[in-house]
């Protein structure tokens, strides 16, 4: 199994009184998401499962890819690596799941899956780390195939 954490684009700065969930992404914001997609375009397969956090600068960001893909609230700002991991089926589901979202949430995961021993890692806004599950004979492993910063692409 392949899962692909991206977090979202940059976005406008929260104030106080400001609804979280609908801070929308700034012009560098669509251009980060734009370069990403265009990368993840050529690398996802055809049949990756999309599942998006409901804040509406995750769903622009993943719109960016031009793909379909499903809302979930368990993926909105202070959901769980647990939430993640359960509605991506990690690790026995078949196939690709790229799961656009949230810090800390997916530098918690991320830091869960590779082993770390802190409780999570950065992940810069835009940046995807893709994530994969193998078994080599009993050995259950994760490798991380590669980070992505849209800065670099």
């Amino acid at each position: 199994m392949d899962l692909i954490l991206w977090r979202h684009a940059e976005a406008q700065e929260w104030t106080p009184g400001c609804d979280d969930m609908a801070r929308r992404l700034t012009s560098r914001g669509e251009k980060q998401a734009a370069r990403m997609a265009g990368w993840l375009d050529r690398q996802l397969p055809d049949n990756t499962r999309i599942l998006v956090s409901p804040a509406r600068r995750t769903e622009q960001t993943a719109s960016a890819l031009g793909r379909k893909f499903k809302i979930r609230p368990e993926l909105a700002p202070g959901g769980t690596v647990a939430q993640l991991l359960e509605l991506a089926q990690w690790p026995d589901a078949r196939g690709c799941v790229l799961v656009v979202g949230h810090q800390p949430t997916l530098g918690q995961t991320i830091a869960q899956l590779i082993g770390l021993n802190v409780t999570e890692c950065s992940v810069k806004k835009g940046a995807v780390w893709w994530l994969r599950n193998r078994q080599r004979e009993e050995l259950v492993q994760t490798l991380v195939v590669t980070v992505q910063s849209p800065e670099v692409l």
